[in-house]
């Protein structure tokens, strides 16, 4: 195997490889996706398709092999891993081992750990479970100002039930003895543009930490009208690499390793995480032609991202602000 030096040294084009955050020995981001489960239907997720197709199974991650990555992460990711992100397919949750893995990640992995969650389910007992587990930072996809958009884009919800929950959480976390973060954040749509100035402002005055608002994005292809939309966009202009290659590695609830967070048909799905390692796989021959097919802008071999419109969303060190920078800041 080629050392971390040499795959470093072979996969940077200018500002296209490993730099800044990016390490070329272990990912900067390490995603958990901690189940399938989901009880919302958000018009711009893939999960309602997802739930109908041969794909889903309703699995969750088994706490083993949370222990073992968060045991890599600790091992290896000093000085590399900015954060382990435990988000999902569907709503974190909804797993009944969340804050068992929670807790041991929190206590041994030596980096920040964040939860991301819709915060439908978060009643007073499980805000206080949540905070007890130690996680640094809770963010909360809330997507709308009014209770009318809130149940257009987040469908069999409800906006007045979530805000109170994480009004309660924002109350409980300014304890002295809690440390934890809370972002809430939106993704800005047609259906809630109108709203983003009201939506940032009500939750700054609230005492959020951060309000995040993120660019819509296709999910790999998979809602097909934003796909077509953003693939005409895209279209005048030379396409460039997605930083995903270079910056993460996700663990889904099957225990698989793949490299998109956004992969609902198992697209980037690569490796059975129960044969191998991360640290292994980050400087392995598979990691490495994909860099390499993303430099060259040749997809040959590797259809899943050649078919992705979602290039033109991803942040590279210093093209303007990402998820990254929010936790540096943390």
């Amino acid at each position: 195997m080629k050392t971390a030096t040499a795959v470093e040294n072979e996969t940077t084009t200018g500002k296209y490889g490993f730099h800044g955050r990016l390490k070329a020995r272990f990912p900067s981001q390490v995603i958990a996706d901690t189940t399938e489960l989901c009880n919302l239907a958000c018009i711009h997720c893939a999960h309602p398709a997802f739930k109908k197709s041969s794909y889903y199974s309703g699995r969750s991650l088994r706490p083993e092999l949370n222990a073992k990555m968060v045991d890599e992460v600790r091992d290896h990711g000093k000085g590399a891993t900015q954060y382990i992100r435990y988000t999902s397919e569907g709503e974190p949750l909804l797993d009944g081992n969340i804050y068992e893995m929670l807790a041991y990640a929190a206590r041994n992995s030596g980096v920040t750990v964040t939860l991301t969650t819709n915060g439908t389910l978060m009643n007073e007992k499980r805000t206080e479970q949540l905070l007890a587990t130690g996680v640094h930072v809770i963010d909360i996809s809330i997507d709308a100002f009014t209770p009318e958009t809130y149940r257009k884009i987040r469908v069999n919800g409800d906006l007045e039930q979530t805000r109170a929950n994480v009004l309660r959480l924002l109350q409980q976390a300014r304890q002295p003895a809690i440390e934890t973060k809370v972002v809430v954040s939106y993704i800005e749509q047609p259906e809630n543009v109108q709203e983003t100035r009201a939506f940032e402002q009500f939750w700054k005055d609230q005492g959020a930490d951060y309000v995040v608002v993120r660019r819509l994005h296709s999910n790999a292809g998979n809602n097909g009208e934003i796909a077509d939309r953003m693939r005409k966009e895209n279209a005048a202009e030379s396409r460039y690499p997605c930083v995903y290659p270079w910056e993460r590695v996700v663990l889904n609830p099957r225990g698989f390793l793949s490299f998109c967070p956004a992969d609902w048909t198992r697209g980037s799905t690569f490796i059975d995480y129960r044969t191998t390692t991360i640290h292994e796989t980050w400087q392995g021959e598979f990691y490495r032609n994909l860099r390499e097919a993303h430099l060259a802008n040749q997809f040959n071999n590797h259809s899943f991202c050649g078919q992705c419109p979602d290039w033109k969303a991803t942040r590279w060190p210093g093209e303007g602000r990402s998820y990254a920078n929010m936790i540096e800041e943390f």
